[in-house]
Parts: C-alpha cells; sequence; structure tokens
C-alpha cells in the first residue's frame, strides 16, 4: 500500500526537471556574463541539484520503509 503513495506522487517528480534546469541557469546568469561559462556552470549545477534530490529521495524512500 505504501508503494502506491510513492508511484501517485511520481508524476510531480517530472516537474523537478524543468525547475532545477532554470534554477542552474538564472543563478549562473546571475553570476558570470560569459554565456560559456553560464552554459558549463550551469550544466554543472544542474547535476548536482539532481543528484542531491535523487539522494533525499532515495533516503525519504529508505525511512519510509
Amino acid at each position: 500500500m505504501s508503494n502506491l503513495i510513492l508511484f501517485s506522487s511520481i508524476n510531480f517528480l517530472w516537474y523537478a526537471f524543468p525547475l532545477a534546469a532554470v534554477v542552474s541557469l538564472v543563478y549562473s546568469a546571475s553570476r558570470y556574463e560569459s554565456p560559456k561559462i553560464i552554459l558549463l556552470r550551469s550544466g554543472r549545477l544542474f547535476t548536482t541539484i539532481i543528484i542531491f534530490m535523487a539522494l533525499v529521495l532515495g533516503f525519504l524512500f529508505v525511512v519510509q520503509r
């Protein structure tokens, strides 16, 4: 039964990817001026955000059990 709760909210997880992309682009654009550096730094920040959110999701899944 508890697995159904996790799977019912999986659709909301798809919002995390564009949100992380926008946050990383805006943050990088506010700190750097070169488009090349902005894209490199935002890609790195996007990856960091997604990995962190995946770790938190995994931790919460383990704690839920």
